[in-house]
């Protein structure tokens, strides 16, 4: 072997390995790597005050949904293209409507508003009314949606602040 092989192949191996490894860590989540006890699982199903205790399978599916289909604009419930409006539990509180249940988040992301709820974003924010336009929301069933949901709605219990972006009390 050449010497010159000999260093491809060891940058290849190293490459595919780092991939790999990577990719492990993209599936192996804090909240996959421990047990979530029911009470911060337990989330407001709809604005009537019944809950939900979502199972740790369907924390995992919202994350992965929210990671593929929210993530990009999205970071740890921060929201890139206003920064002012994230998905902290004090934001979705003061929207119109509030968006502190999982339908009523399951309901945003069917048929987005703006913040003070007078337009509808369906063109600008994904949603499934508009899917189209958004071909990651193309293929999101109603689980999938509350998946989401929940998710959004469990991790300010699991991460704190470190949810909406860093920004306390939000």
């Amino acid at each position: 072997m050449t010497l010159c092989f000999k260093k491809t192949l060891i940058r290849y191996l190293s490459c595919s390995i780092m991939a790999m490894l990577i990719s492990a860590a993209a599936w192996i989540t804090p909240a996959m790597a421990v047990e979530i006890d029911p009470a911060t699982l337990t989330v407001p199903l709809n604005d009537t005050g019944e809950q939900i205790t979502l199972s740790t399978e369907q924390l995992a599916k919202g994350q992965r949904q929210f990671n593929s289909s929210c993530a990009q604009c999205h970071v740890d419930g921060g929201t890139k293209t206003n920064p002012d409006i994230d998905l902290g539990p004090r934001t979705l509180a003061l929207a119109t409507p509030p968006r502190v249940s999982v339908e009523s988040i399951v309901d945003y992301l069917e048929h987005p508003t703006t913040y003070d709820g007078l337009q509808s974003l369906a063109e600008l924010h994904p949603s499934t009314a508009r899917a189209e336009y958004f071909p990651k929301m193309r293929d999101l069933t109603e689980d999938d949606l509350t998946a989401i949901a929940g998710y959004i709605l469990v991790q300010p219990k699991i991460v704190g602040d470190q949810w909406s972006g860093g920004k306390p009390n939000r």
